[in-house]
Formats: C-alpha cells, sequence, structure tokens
C-alpha cells in the first residue's frame, strides 16, 4: 500500500503499527476469551501459575502483525501463501483454545497450512555451508522438507510456550537476529524482512499483559502462528542455517521432548514436565529468572547464526564478546543473585544443625 517508502521508514513504521496495534487490542481480546470461557485452568502439575487466566491473546498479536504487514509488504505468489497458511493456522488455534482439538488433528491442519505454503511456490530448493561455501541443490526433496520445517517450528514454539513471556519473548529475539542477519549482509527479500520487523513489534507490545505475572496467555492462536510466520520467514529469507542456529532453543527443547516421550513409552503429544523451563525451575530458579536465562540461551543462538554469516574480523569479533557477556549474565543469574537456591542452602544448613542437636540429646 506505501511501496515509495525506504526501507528505514518501512521499517520503522511496520515495526511502530504492530507494536500499538497489538498493545492496545489486548485488553479487550482478554475481556473477549473471558466472555467465551477460553481460560487455561491448573488442572495438573506441569502448569507453574494457580489461578485461571485467560488465553487467546495471540489474537491482539494476529491482528497487530497483519494489519502492519498488509500495509507495507511486497505482494508475491510465496506472500500470498503466507498469508492463507497463517490464516489456517490462527484458524486452527482459535478453536483450539476452546474446545482442545486432538494433536493428530492439529498436525493434519499444521501440514495442510504447509503445503499451501509449498504450493504457493515457498519451497527450501537448496541449502549452503557456509565454511566451504558449497551448496546442495534438493531438487524433488525440497517441498517435503519445506513441509517438515514448517511443522516442526509451528510445534517447537508452540511447546516453549510454557512460561511467562517465555513464547513472546523468544520470537522478538529470533526475528531480531534473522532481521540483523538480512540487514548486515543483504540476504533477505523486502518482505522477509517487514515480516521480521512486524512480528517483533506485534510481541513487545503483547509482552507487558504476558510477562511475569501474566494477564492474559497467548494460547495456541499465539504460539502456533509464531512458529510459523517464523518459519516461513526463514524459508522466503533464504536464512537456513541461520534460522537453525537462531531458533536452537525452540527446536532442541522439541527434540528432547520427542525423544525423552518415545524413550518412557508415552505417545510424543503427550505432555510432561521435561522441558528446559521445567528443569530450571527444579533447580530453585524463579519464573522470572528461568525466562531471562532462556532469553539470553536463545541470544546465543542467534549471535552464532551472525557469527557463520559474517565475513570479517570485526563481526566475528563483536560476536565472541556478546556470547561472553550473556554467559556472564546467565552466570550472574542463576548461581549468584539466586534466591531460592540461597534459601534451599541455607534451609539445608538448618537441617544439618537440627539433626546435630538431636544426636547429641540423645548421646
Amino acid at each position: 500500500m506505501f511501496p515509495n517508502l525506504n526501507p528505514w521508514t518501512t521499517f520503522s513504521a511496520a515495526f511502530v503499527i504492530a507494536l500499538v496495534v497489538c498493545n492496545r487490542m489486548t485488553p479487550p481480546v482478554k475481556h473477549f476469551a473471558e466472555r467465551i470461557g477460553a481460560m487455561d485452568i491448573p488442572r495438573d502439575g506441569r502448569r507453574v501459575h494457580d489461578h485461571p487466566i485467560p488465553r487467546m491473546g495471540g489474537l491482539a498479536i494476529i491482528v497487530g502483525f497483519f494489519l502492519s504487514v498488509l500495509l507495507f509488504m511486497p505482494v508475491s505468489d510465496k506472500v500470498y501463501g503466507i498469508v492463507i497458511g497463517a490464516f489456517i493456522i490462527a484458524g486452527m488455534g482459535f478453536v483450539d483454545d476452546i474446545v482442545s482439538l486432538r494433536p493428530t488433528v492439529k498436525l493434519v491442519l499444521q501440514i495442510f497450512a504447509a503445503l499451501v505454503c509449498v504450493r504457493f511456490g515457498l519451497v527450501i530448493d537448496a541449502v549452503s555451508w557456509p565454511v566451504t561455501k558449497t551448496y546442495l541443490d534438493l531438487g524433488w526433496w525440497g517441498a517435503p522438507i519445506t513441509v517438515l520445517w514448517i511443522v516442526l517450528c509451528t510445534n517447537a514454539f508452540n511447546l516453549i510456550d510454557g512460561l511467562d513471556g517465555l513464547a513472546a519473548g523468544v520470537t522478538s529475539i529470533c526475528s531480531f537476529f534473522l532481521l540483523a542477519s538480512s540487514i548486515l549482509f543483504s540476504t533477505a527479500e523486502p518482505a522477509a524482512a517487514i515480516i521480521l520487523t512486524a512480528l517483533i513489534g506485534a510481541c513487545l507490545g503483547f509482552i507487558p499483559f504476558n510477562f511475569n505475572p501474566a494477564k492474559i496467555f497467548m494460547g495456541d492462536v499465539g504460539s502456533q502462528f509464531l512458529g510459523f510466520i517464523l518459519a516461513t520467514a526463514a524459508v522466503l529469507g533464504h536464512f537456513k542455517l541461520q534460522a537453525v542456529m537462531t531458533f536452537a532453543l525452540p527446536l532442541a527443547d522439541t527434540g528432547f521432548a520427542v525423544v525423552r516421550r518415545l524413550a518412557h513409552g508415552q505417545s510424543p503429544f503427550q505432555a510432561d514436565k521435561g522441558h528446559f523451563h521445567h528443569r530450571l525451575m527444579a533447580m530453585g530458579l524463579s519464573q522470572k529468572q528461568t525466562v531471562l536465562v532462556l532469553y539470553g540461551v536463545a541470544a546465543i543462538g542467534g549471535v552464532v547464526s551472525l557469527w557463520l554469516a559474517g565475513r570479517g574480523a570485526v563481526i566475528r569479533t563483536i560476536c565472541i564478546v556478546a556470547i561472553l557477556i550473556t554467559l556472564l549474565c546467565i552466570a550472574v543469574l542463576v548461581f549468584i543473585r539466586n534466591p531460592r537456591r540461597a534459601r534451599a542452602r541455607q534451609l539445608k544448613k538448618l537441617e544439618r544443625e537440627h539433626e546435630q542437636e538431636e544426636t547429641e540429646e540423645e548421646n
């Protein structure tokens, strides 16, 4: 709609519109979710909240994102495929947040949405290795690999949505590093850059309502939508290996979840408390600390992706410094400024002193 704007004006406007619209739409979406009974009730031990919280906040993200994208994004067949597929995913998530669809039904609809994208020409046709600068033409394998990639990312970002602000924050970080790569190295199509800019804005507009203590959850309508958009934007922008490194946290979490469940004789669709965020909280971290640590891990993946794409000593040096600073921040959060671990150590000390006193009295 505004094709004559320069790139920086377009990016800035797309970001601001997505952020403001999402932020302003979240309160009415919260009220709507409460009216129709779309509430997340803590019925099992996996939940970390202790009272019903409305979900379906992803609707605000979707509205802010699409309003921004449709205003500024150049139209093509691939873009049409992404938009149609995204509406399929959003519709499925909307229904799932109300009636809880069966996992197999959701998987079939995810595959269908991915096939729509492939039908409109969004296909991974080749992969490259930046170290040797060699390319592998995928041929007819490109279509099934694209479908697998989209479905995998859609579920990965859905599974990581287990703590307040986690999915929205990780999505913002992943989008930022892919956008930075496209700007620094001129690797992406303009449409992919606008998609990523709008996604960052929409997520940041939602986080004030979703960060701990959350007033609303994004629900499946939000988390699956985010994963689908990131997956398709990565294909559209020809990121490939950079996207794999940037999405390392949610992809690894999903991979471990599937292996863990199969090893225990469970269905890969069966929920459990073995995700990375559950394990960090079991170590004694608070919910906020856990989310911040995982933000740092996601950022490290993004920095590594820039490292792989970098073509100069300056960029590689900046990446190393950024990784070291992030690791230092994580170490401080986990091992130094961790009140839960301090309280646990104090309790163990008191228990030992009490046991010693009882032993002395018996003697």
